[in-house]
């Protein structure tokens, strides 16, 4: 059976929107974090992980409606994530969050690596994954960071 370029785009679409998904769970995790600290660690949190989360949430959400507008497709409706339970405290959340922000790399890498949105993708959607992986890249490595430094 032949794999049409209509499939092609609906499939990076649902990569797209099960990205969205993981940074909405990241998102969700650094803020009930956040909530749990002091005003001083809070805006620390809010500046190394929390800023660059929510503007590849914001960024890859844009990429995929943009994508889909294009292509004559249904864009997604997202729904806010639920954080973790209060009981993993602000080093599971903020660890959760890195892990959740990996996986979403992880999964636009892979995407990327298909040479999809090279092949029926087209400038902007490249533009915006790699963008968001971008922002995304750094922020496994910012929450072990800021674990390490938490309570110092």
């Amino acid at each position: 059976m032949a794999y049409s370029t209509a499939e092609a785009r609906q499939e990076m679409l649902d990569t797209i929107a099960v990205a969205i998904d993981d940074v909405a769970m990241a998102l969700a995790d650094l803020g009930e974090a956040f909530e749990l600290l002091d005003d001083t660690t809070a805006e620390r949190l809010e500046g190394e992980l929390f800023k660059p989360v929510q503007g590849a949430c914001g960024r890859l959400k844009r990429t995929h409606g943009g994508f889909a507008e294009r292509c004559g497709l249904a864009p997604g409706a997202f729904a806010s994530a639920t954080p973790g339970s209060p009981s993993h405290g602000v080093r599971g959340f903020v660890d959760r969050a890195g892990v959740a922000a990996a996986r979403a790399d992880s999964r636009l890498a892979e995407l990327q690596d298909t040479l999809r949105p090279v092949e029926v993708g087209d400038a902007e959607l490249r533009a915006g994954l790699s963008e968001v992986r971008r922002l995304l890249d750094e922020v496994p490595g910012r929450s072990r960071l800021f674990l390490r430094t938490l309570g110092r």
